[in-house]
């Protein structure tokens, strides 16, 4: 009888006839190199996404805006010198009113620094660059029925306008007080509302008020 031959291809040829491993079939190699291609492209954007979001983690703050921008005085060097002031005699009691109202005005009013003045120490005050100034002993401005006034702190002023400043004066006061604000600090009245106070507390009250300072 003749030997009979297995065919190439039968599972005795194949090493699990002859007790090896097990054959590996092609379509789950396939399958498996396909399985670990679609892993790697979804990791890749996740590892990325990580890196970025630790990267974003660690890295500092973004520096704030701008801040607030310094006033007009704050953005130059400030004078100090003494500001020239005239000073008019005063008699006993304006000039006893005065020095009691020099005496307790602010050290700075608003971020101006007080100043020294030329003349008059005693009745007149300066702060800034350029200068504020308050004025004390002034004489007392006329003012028509119909002219407006207004009423800071209960002082009653009177605002009148000069081509470097806007001048305040007082109508309802013993003494009058005069405060020139330079046009370079906008709205005036606010800047003579710490001054309004010290007038308040050492100026008394008196003279022809304007009926609008009584709201008449």
């Amino acid at each position: 009888m003749d030997e009979q031959k297995t065919p190439p291809g039968d599972p005795a040829d194949t090493p699990a006839a002859s007790g090896g491993d097990p054959p590996k079939r092609r379509g789950w190699d396939r399958s498996t190199r396909n399985a670990a291609l679609i892993s790697a492209l979804v990791a890749v954007p996740v590892t990325v996404a990580v890196a970025g979001f630790t990267f974003a983690s660690l890295a500092p703050d973004e520096p704030a805006g701008p801040g607030p921008s310094p006033s007009a005085s704050a953005a130059r060097p400030q004078s100090t010198a003494p500001v020239e002031m005239p000073a008019a005699p005063l008699a006993e009691r304006p000039a006893t009113v005065c020095r009691a109202l020099l005496s307790q005005l602010p050290p700075t009013v608003r971020e101006l620094p007080q100043r020294p003045v030329t003349a008059g120490a005693e009745q007149n005050a300066a702060y800034g660059d350029p200068a504020l100034t308050v004025a004390c002993g002034v004489p007392e401005p006329a003012v028509p029925p119909e002219t407006a006034v207004w009423v800071v702190d209960t002082v009653c002023w009177h605002v009148g306008e000069r081509a470097d400043a806007t001048v305040l004066t007082t109508v309802d006061r013993e003494v009058a007080v005069q405060v020139s604000v330079p046009r370079t600090y906008e709205q005036p009245l606010q800047w003579v509302a710490p001054i309004a106070q010290t007038v308040v507390a050492s100026v008394p009250s008196g003279g022809d008020v304007p009926a609008g300072c009584l709201g008449g």
